[in-house]
Order: C-alpha cells, then sequence, then structure tokens
C-alpha cells in the first residue's frame, strides 16, 4: 500500500514524487511507458524566466520556482548520486534595435523591483560578456542572472535515482492507492477535452537538435527565437520549433532544419558543429496556458498536474511544492489562474 499514486513519469510526476518523498509519504510512480518518454525526455532545458514586467500569479510562481532549482536539484543529485546537468549560469540576449534597447532598459527598471534583488536583469554592452555572445545591432545585450540550464534526460534519471534510494518505484502497471495525482501530459488534456466536449488543451509540437559543441561553464543564449543551451557534457542543445498542427510527433522534419540554419546565423561560431541529434517531442499546452493543478474535474477526489508546455522543468520544484501541500497537508496554496476552472 502506498500513500500516493502518482500518474505520468514526466518532470511533473517525478518532481511530486520526490517532494511526497521527502515529506515522508509513501509513494509510487506509475507510467506505461517509462520515465521521460514524452517530452520531458527532451534536448533543449532551458530554465529561462518570463520579463519582468506585467507582474502576475504565473510569473511570480515561476520566479520563485527558479530560485528554488538549484538547492532542489543539488538534494536530488546528492540522494541519487546522478547530475540532473543543473547550472545557474545566467542567459544573454542580443538587443537589436533602438526600441528593444529601451524596451531592455525599462524591463531592468522593473527587474529591480520585482526581483527584490534575489537575481538580475542587466543590459550591458556586448562586449563585456565575452566571445560567447550572439552579433548585437545595437552593441547591447540583456544579461539576467536567474536563467538555469539543464539536460531535460539527465534531470530525469536523476529523479528515478533519487527516487529508487527512497524506496520510490516507477512502474507501468499498479491499482490507484492512496491520493491519486494525474500528471499525464498530452493525454491527460485529451481525456479532459473529449469528455467535456470542448478544447481544455492541446498537444504542441516542439523540434530540436543536439550539436556537438563544448561552450564551456557559460550562458545560455536567446536568439532569433532560438534558444541555445551549452550543456555539461559538452553539448549544446539548440530549439525548439512550436507547431499547433502536425502529422508525425515524433519525426523531424524541414521545420527543424531552418531552425538549425537560423541558428547558425545567429550564433556564426556554431559553423561546423556536428549535429547529433535531432529530436520531437509534443509538450502539453493548457487553454489558459498556466499549469493545470489542483482537483481533477473527471476523476472526483483525484488530483491533477499537467500543462507544463515550455516551462515544465522551470515551473517544477514549485508545482511539486504546492501538489504536496495540497495532497499530504490539505493546505491549498495554488494561484487561481493555476486551477483546472482557468481553462475549462
Amino acid at each position: 500500500m502506498v500513500d500516493v499514486t502518482i500518474r505520468g513519469a514526466g518532470i511533473f510526476g517525478l518532481s511530486i514524487a520526490w517532494t511526497c518523498a521527502r515529506r515522508g509519504a509513501r509513494v509510487r510512480v506509475v507510467d506505461p511507458y517509462g520515465a521521460g518518454s514524452g517530452s520531458s525526455g527532451g534536448l533543449v532545458g532551458a530554465l529561462a524566466p518570463h520579463v519582468p514586467e506585467n507582474w502576475n500569479d504565473k510569473k511570480a510562481f515561476q520566479f520563485e520556482s527558479l530560485l528554488m532549482a538549484e538547492p532542489f536539484w543539488r538534494q536530488v543529485e546528492a540522494t541519487g548520486g546522478v547530475s540532473p546537468g543543473y547550472a545557474r549560469l545566467g542567459r544573454i540576449q542580443p538587443i537589436n534595435d533602438p526600441k528593444s534597447l529601451d524596451l531592455a532598459h525599462q524591463r531592468a527598471a522593473s527587474a529591480r523591483d520585482l526581483w527584490q534583488g534575489r537575481a538580475e536583469w542587466t543590459v550591458v554592452e556586448a562586449r563585456s560578456v565575452g566571445s560567447w555572445c550572439p552579433p548585437s545591432a545595437t552593441g547591447f545585450v540583456i544579461h539576467d542572472t536567474l536563467s538555469a540550464r539543464m539536460h531535460p534526460r539527465r534531470a530525469g534519471a536523476a529523479l528515478v535515482a533519487a527516487l529508487a534510494v527512497m524506496g520510490v518505484e516507477v512502474v507501468p502497471e499498479a491499482p490507484d492507492t492512496g491520493a491519486v495525482i494525474h500528471a499525464t501530459g498530452v493525454s491527460g488534456l485529451l481525456e479532459l477535452s473529449d469528455a467535456l466536449g470542448k478544447a481544455v488543451g492541446n498537444g504542441v509540437k516542439g523540434q530540436a537538435a543536439l550539436l556537438r559543441f563544448d561552450a564551456g561553464q557559460v550562458p545560455q543564449l536567446f536568439a532569433e527565437s532560438i534558444h541555445f543551451v551549452p550543456h555539461a557534457d559538452g553539448t549544446l542543445a539548440i530549439g525548439s520549433t512550436s507547431e499547433r498542427d502536425y502529422d508525425d510527433p515524433t519525426g523531424t522534419d524541414a521545420a527543424l532544419d531552418d531552425v538549425i540554419q537560423r541558428a547558425l546565423q545567429a550564433v556564426p561560431v556554431l559553423h561546423g558543429a556536428e549535429v547529433i541529434e535531432r529530436w520531437a517531442g509534443v509538450r502539453p499546452r493548457s487553454k489558459s496556458r498556466a499549469p493545470m493543478l489542483g482537483a481533477h474535474p473527471l476523476h472526483k477526489g483525484q488530483f491533477i498536474a499537467n500543462g507544463g508546455f515550455k516551462i515544465g522543468f522551470g515551473m517544477a520544484p514549485k508545482v511539486a511544492e504546492v501538489m504536496a501541500d495540497l495532497v499530504l497537508d490539505g493546505q491549498d496554496t495554488i494561484p487561481e489562474g493555476f486551477r483546472p476552472e482557468a481553462s475549462l
């Protein structure tokens, strides 16, 4: 018998399992396809904040989660002995026109208020950040110290290893026992949409590539709407697309070719780097675009944690905390915009 059954072994399911287990709960994770088999098994791993303006619950939640990430992943690695590839190294974004430069300065001022000195968003000269920098037409870049990187697959493996030490299994089948949390990604959103007869959420396909390029311990880049994430293993991930219409959920095609070409134009130092993997997967996006957390709309007495979309890894530590609060302690600290009703 277990206290908590979690259906889904993506980043939300595994993170919630870890937090519940650390609080003393007996936990089981159930996933017929195994850990990280969906979009959580991707390549990019850019843990980056929303812009510091027009503050709302979603941005505040994400900010807190990104600050929680370092101790969260440090404890996971210390327990299981597997590195998630996490490092809070910041992010650099080129500023290519005067209007964007003015806006960046405004956001820098907002960050000083909203981020409370716990991280910085600054406008600096491109030459001051060194050679690992995209060309910038204005000569200035945004440098934030909140962004972090991780390798999604290694993060999943690190959680599985840490959970095993805590006596938590990831199994293909098991009955519902104790409190039940559905963290089933796209299939869970489609189940909701079909049952309710309206779009509650959907899958958005993303394509990414992994290059053999060792950039070292440097910030991630964001240029031409592409994330460039240098991983600890000497590879560099670039991506990704956002495709609402697709025929093959896991196939790569010309859309990824275009990302690779634009990446080489944005960061010329990458010319000649070997593409060692092409990847595609479908990410769960709720109608509200925020994670869907709380009481499950279909399964009475059970819970849902879904809709991580592009920010699931960044949101995971805080999502795990509020779901453990709810399920184990009956303490509901979920923001209104994150409740299932926001997408219904």
